[in-house]
This record gives structure tokens, sequence and C-alpha cells, in this order.
């Protein structure tokens, strides 16, 4: 199953014969005071920082937030997504939890964009769907309801099951525009949580054959060397079904490790893709 996302020249395909979909998790002010602090203030010059970085860092689509504290998010989030679309063609994942900002980002885009996110409440899908389907974006969905993580894969394969019956059934999106967010949680919170998102990974694609992402760095919250964490978490995801991830692409180690994974698991043909960025890092040494 293939979803398409694009911008107003470029297109990306997310799929299990695809390579894997790095969506630069950067443009969020969440954890960086400096920079919510300019976005209060109005500045937005820092976003062209970000974009440069996550560009040259490799990534397809770039996830965009500006939930910042006492601002105003729908109109910071409308400039973010006009001014980003200005210095890249990447596709942009519209991230935020306020509908209103919702809809001032999509209203702001040009091309097909990827919601950033629905859960399983009923009042959530009938807020955010309606958006998904006048825009004709596709979006991400979380298996989780009421303020509930369910620690059960299978209970989370039920509230996948939830959405896209109203989705699908309801709303009319199509089945290949829902990606779903299996969950990832901390290690260091409990060492049964990565097994549990990897088994749940494992469950969706064989009831649904759905394209997957994660918030890849949740997993190494709280624990020392992350990045390494991250390198060896995310190819045993992709084993699993996981097709795109929200993460940093800044770090070579995590792109790297993603890259390889896409030649091992057969997605990058006669290993065209490794053997470019190779030769690209022996001219830049």
């Amino acid at each position: 199953m293939h979803t398409r996302v694009s911008s107003a020249t470029r297109e990306v395909v997310i799929g299990p014969d695809q390579p894997f979909c790095l969506i630069g998790e950067r443009i969020n002010p969440t954890g960086r005071r400096l920079f919510a602090e300019q976005l209060r203030a109005g500045d937005l010059s820092r976003i062209a920082v970000d974009v440069e970085q996550q560009v040259a860092g490799g990534a397809t689509m770039l996830d965009v937030n500006m939930g910042v504290p006492l601002a105003d998010e729908a109109e910071l989030l409308a400039k973010a997504v006009a001014m980003i679309q200005e210095i890249t063609d990447l596709p942009l994942c519209i991230d935020s939890s306020v509908v209103e900002a919702l809809e001032t980002g999509l209203s702001a885009y040009r091309g097909k964009a990827l919601v950033n996110s629905v859960t399983g409440e009923r009042e959530r899908l009938d807020a955010i769907l309606p958006l998904v389907k006048e825009h004709g974006a596709a979006v991400i969905a979380l298996p989780n309801e009421e303020d509930e993580i369910p620690d059960d894969p299978r209970k989370r394969l039920e509230i996948t099951r939830k959405i896209v019956d109203v989705a699908v059934g309801e709303f009319e999106i199509p089945l290949e525009d829902i990606v779903i967010d299996p969950l990832a949680m901390p290690i260091g919170a409990d060492s049964t949580l990565v097994s549990k998102t990897l088994d749940t990974i494992e469950l969706i694609r064989a009831e649904f054959g759905l394209n997957m992402t994660l918030g890849a760095s949740n997993v190494s919250f709280g624990m020392p060397d992350r990045h390494a964490l991250g390198a060896a978490f995310l190819p045993m995801a992709m084993r699993c079904g996981l097709t795109s991830a929200v993460m940093d692409v800044r770090t070579p180690q995590i792109v790297e490790s993603v890259k390889a994974a896409d030649l091992l698991l057969g997605n990058d043909e006669w290993g065209a893709a490794w053997i470019a960025a190779h030769r690209a890092k022996k001219r830049s040494a």
C-alpha cells in the first residue's frame, strides 16, 4: 500500500517497497526555550536554519509544529508553512493538536499534506477528519483513547480498527491515506515497551497493510547514548513494517542505519543510494 504526499512540485511515496521516509522533527519549539521565545516575539528566522540543516541531513519530509504557549498557534503555523514552502520543495507534515491551527496550516499549504495527528477518541475524529477530507490530506492516527495509551498491542490494533472504520466508512478517506503511529514509548520507563511497539507494528501490517510512522526519539528519551539506541531501533521497526518516522535527520548515525536497512531489506536497488552516499562522503572529506 502506498501513501502519497506532495508539495507543489514534489511527490513522496511512502510504502513497504519504498525507501524509508525520514520526516524531520526539528521545526518544533518543544524543549527549545530560545526558539519558543523567538516564536512568541514573532521571529520565525530560526526556521530557515532548521530547514537547511534537515534538508542537508537527508529529510524526505518536514514536520512543522508551532505549539508555543501564550502565542497564536494558528497564525504562527500558517506563517511557518508559507515560509517553508518558499525555502524547500519537500512535502510537509502539519503538526498540531489544535483544530484551528491545523485548518490555517492546511489552508496555507500547496500540495497534499500529512496531518499529525488524530487519536481514536470520537470527538477528535469528528473534529479533524473533516479537515483531512476537505483538504485531500493524509493523516497520522494514534491508537489511543481518552488520554489512555493501551499497554496491550491487541488493544492498539482494536483502536486502529475503529479509526479505520470511521475514517473510511464515515468520512470516505482512502485507506492508503491513513498512516498509523503504533506508539513508541521510552525504553527507560519499562524495558518491555519497545517490544510492544514492534508487536503492534506487526499486527497492524498483518491486518491492514497500512503505512506506519512514529516519533523515533521517544524510544531513547531519558537514556544515555540516545543516538545508538535510535540507530538500533529503527532497522528493527522497519523489518516489522514501519515505513516512516518523525526523527532527528541531523544525526548521521541514525540516518545511516536507516539507509543501511533500506539496502538490506531490498528497498535500495543495487545499492545505488548507499554507494552514492558513500562517494559523496568521500568527496567532502
